[in-house]
C-alpha cells in the first residue's frame, strides 16, 4: 500500500555529496522532571544499554548529553560492543574501549553533550550495541529518555569490561545520558529524522522488540538499497510542536534533534498531540493527566503554522520535508467530536497544502472503514490511540521507498 502524495523537490535535495558521519540510532533528550518516567539517584554504578542502530559503518562514536543535569557528570569508563543477546551479554571479542579527546574518562560541564572518540569497531546494518557507562560520582539528575523502549541495566561499581551481567544487576527505568550513535559509513548514506511524539517513539509496540514503525523502515530501506540507510527516532511520548510539557517542545528542540543530525536528507513531521490535548474532553478521570500538559489550547491555525515553520526550517537545511497526517482516535480517552474535526481539517491541509515534499497519510492506514474516526481494531494496542506491532508495521509498509532514494 503506497499512501505518499507527491509534491516538490526540497532546495538542495539532490546534492550528492554525502559526509564523513551519518547518524544512526538517537533518542531526544529529556530532563528527568518531565518525563514519563526518569532514574533515581546513582553513584558508583555502570550504565549498559542495548541499542539496535539502523546503518552500519567501518567506524561509530557516540554522544552523551549532560543537557538537562544539575551538576558536572563524570564518566570514569565507557565500552562498545556487539550485544550477543537481549540480556546484556556481549560478543567474544567485540568489546571497545571508548574515549573523549584521547582520554578515558570525561566530565561534562552542565547543559552540555558530549561527542566520543572514532571507535574502530565495524558494525552491519540493524546491528545491536551494547554501549556501557561507568559513573564514579553521584548523579542525581540523570538526561534521559523517558518513554524506555530499549534494554537497559545498573549495575554496582566498574562493570564495563564485563562480558555478561552480574547477578545483582537492575532494569533501567529509563534510557540514561545516551542519545545518539553516529558511523562512518563504506558508501554514501543518507539519514532520515522522524520528529514525533508517542506514535513515532513506539509506544504500544513490544518493549525492546524494535518494532516502531522507524526501525522497520528502516529493515525496508536495507532491501531497498537505498543510499538513505538511517532513520533516526525523534520522538517522545506526549510531546507537542508548540508548548513544553513531557519534553521540550517540539520546535524548540528542533535545530538540535532534527537539523544537527549528521548525513541529514530528510526530515519526516509526526506531531499530533498539540490537536488531541487541545481538545481533550476536561473529565475528573482525565484532568491527573492533562495537567502534565500545561498552556493555552491551539486551534488548527496554530498547528498548520507550527508545520510550516519545521518545514522551512528543513528546507532552509537542504532537507525534503514529508508530514505525516494525524491518525485516528476515537473512543479513546482524549477523543471528542471537535477534536476529531480538527483533526480533519488538519489533514486535508496536509494533504493539499503542497507545502510538503510528500506525505506519509497515516490516517488512511490506519483508519477503520467502518468508522473513520477509530484506529482499527487489530491495528492499535488496546487504547485507541496508540499502534501495537500489527499497526506500526502497516505504517512502515505503507510508505514509497523511491521517496528517499
Amino acid at each position: 500500500m503506497n499512501t505518499a502524495i507527491h509534491t516538490t523537490d526540497a532546495p538542495g535535495s539532490s546534492a550528492p555529496h554525502a559526509p564523513a558521519w551519518v547518524r544512526t540510532w538517537g533518542a531526544s533528550p529529556q530532563a528527568p522532571d518531565n518525563s514519563v518516567s526518569s532514574l533515581e539517584p546513582f553513584a558508583d554504578a555502570t550504565l549498559r544499554q542495548l541499542v539496535r542502530i539502523s546503518g552500519g559503518g567501518r567506524r561509530l562514536r557516540i554522544r552523551l548529553s549532560n543537557e538537562y543535569g544539575t551538576a558536572p557528570l563524570t564518566v570514569g569508563a565507557a565500552r562498545v560492543a556487539l550485544a550477543a543477546d537481549r540480556e546484556g551479554a556481549i560478543q567474544d571479542g567485540s568489546s571497545k574501549a571508548v574515549t573523549f579527546s584521547g582520554q578515558p574518562t570525561i566530565t561534562v560541564p552542565t547543559g552540555a553533550p558530549a561527542l566520543s572518540d572514532p571507535v574502530d569497531l565495524a558494525v552491519d546494518d540493524s546491528a545491536q550495541l551494547a554501549i556501557s557507562l561507568y559513573l564514579p560520582g553521584r548523579v542525581d539528575a540523570a538526561t534521559c529518555h523517558g518513554t524506555f523502549g530499549t534494554l537497559g541495566w545498573l549495575t554496582p561499581g566498574n562493570t564495563t569490561e564485563h562480558a555478561a551481567l552480574p547477578g545483582d544487576a537492575t532494569p533501567l527505568a529509563a534510557q540514561a545520558l545516551l542519545t545518539a550513535v553516529e558511523v562512518e559509513p563504506e558508501t554514501p548514506t543518507r539519514a532520515i529524522a522522524v520528529l514525533g511524539d508517542s506514535r513515532v517513539d513506539g509506544i504500544g509496540s513490544t518493549p525492546g522488540t524494535d518494532r516502531r514503525w522507524t526501525d522497520l523502515l528502516a529493515a525496508r530501506l536495507h532491501t531497498h538499497n537505498s543510499p538513505t540507510r538511517c532513520v533516526v527516532s525523534q520522538g517522545i511520548g506526549g510531546n507537542r510542536l508548540l508548548t513544553h510539557g513531557i519534553g521540550t517542545a517540539a520546535l524548540a528542540r528542533f535545530d538540535r534533534d532534527i537539523l544537527a543530525t549528521p548525513g541529514l536528507a530528510h526530515v519526516v513531521i509526526a506531531v499530533g498531540n498539540d490537536l488531541v490535548f487541545s481538545y481533550a474532553p476536561r473529565t475528573e478521570e482525565n484532568a491527573a493527566f492533562l495537567a502534565m500538559f500545561p498552556g493555552e489550547p491551539v486551534g488548527v491555525d496554530d498547528i498548520i503554522a507550527a508545520h510550516l515553520q519545521a518545514a522551512a526550517r528543513a528546507h532552509a537545511h537542504g532537507a525534503k520535508v514529508y508530514a505525516a497526517t494525524i491518525a485516528p482516535y476515537g473512543d479513546s480517552d482524549m477523543y471528542s467530536p471537535e477534536g476529531d474535526k480538527a483533526r480533519e481539517q488538519i489533514n486535508t491541509w496536509i494533504r493539499t497544502s503542497g507545502a510538503f515534499d510528500a506525505v506519509l497519510d497515516f490516517d488512511a492506514v490506519w483508519r477503520d472503514p467502518a468508522d473513520p474516526s477509530r484506529i482499527r481494531d487489530d491495528l492499535h494496542m488496546g487504547d485507541n490511540l496508540h499502534g501495537n506491532d500489527a499497526g506500526y508495521a502497516a505504517l512502515a509498509q505503507s510508505i514509497d521507498l523511491t521517496l528517499f532514494d
